[in-house]
């Protein structure tokens, strides 16, 4: 079966299901990518099989943006800057406030748990100590610059839309990350973009109509780096779901 021509998906039968399961349990938040381009044609299969993500009512919410080389340079230099002004002055965080909200205002067990865990373990593995503002200063920032991916992903959603299209763009964003994966891609989604989108929208010809919904780093991993070793753990599945009988 081609992308082009999906042909009748209801007697579709998946003859090597330990593939899909191997490209679902190797996504992971790759930190640390090598300097290795990805052909535009791999690119272009990955967003066409992306386009198959369910959406309410076949709404497809979806806006990509795809930013290499020059361009992807000049925005990670914009938007560093902005970070190290940031920082060195909280007081214009005003002017770099989210869209949305992605987190919650008020954090709760046992989501503040993970995200403790995830971050705790994330810095352990790197070396950086409590208190070590510059170091996590740092490690923040290569956020901003895609973790030296080749390529860098901005996905904008129009306003209008309502919340059940984040849901949709979910789904969306994972269809793709698990495509990529199937062609020995790795990616990090990454909402830390979210704050910048006064510097992000304007410089990929976004318009006046669009929101930032995340970014995304995506390319080859670097497998020699110590980040890349850091793996976030899941709870089982009899923890979070209830058999109804």
């Amino acid at each position: 079966m081609t992308i082009s021509s999906i042909g009748p998906q209801v007697s579709t039968r998946v003859n090597d299901p330990a593939s899909v399961d191997a490209a679902i349990l190797s996504r992971f938040s790759a930190r640390a990518f090598l300097n290795k381009p990805v052909d535009r044609s791999v690119l272009q299969e990955v967003l066409e099989l992306a386009a198959r993500a369910p959406s309410g009512t076949n709404t497809q919410p979806w806006k990509v943006y795809v930013l290499q080389g020059e361009k992807l340079a000049e925005l990670v230099n914009q938007t560093c800057a902005a970070h190290d002004a940031l920082t060195a002055n909280p007081a214009l965080a005003a002017e770099f406030a989210e869209p949305y909200d992605y987190y919650p205002e008020k954090w709760v067990s046992p989501f503040i748990d993970r995200r403790r865990e995830c971050g705790f373990g994330l810095y352990g593995v790197l070396g950086i100590v409590k208190g070590d503002k510059g170091r996590m200063h740092e490690q923040h920032q290569k956020n901003f610059r895609f973790f030296d991916a080749p390529v860098g992903l901005i996905f904008t959603i129009d306003k209008v839309m309502g919340r059940g299209s984040l849901l949709d763009y979910g789904m969306f964003l994972q269809t793709l990350m698990v495509a990529a994966r199937s062609r020995g891609l790795h990616t990090c989604p990454q909402a830390a973009w979210n704050g910048f989108s006064k510097i992000i929208l304007p410089h990929v010809g976004a318009g006046e109509n669009e929101m930032v919904v995340c970014g995304m780093s995506l390319g080859y991993a670097d497998e020699s780096a110590l980040v890349n070793t850091f793996q976030t753990t899941r709870v089982q599945s009899t923890d979070f779901t209830h058999w109804v009988e």
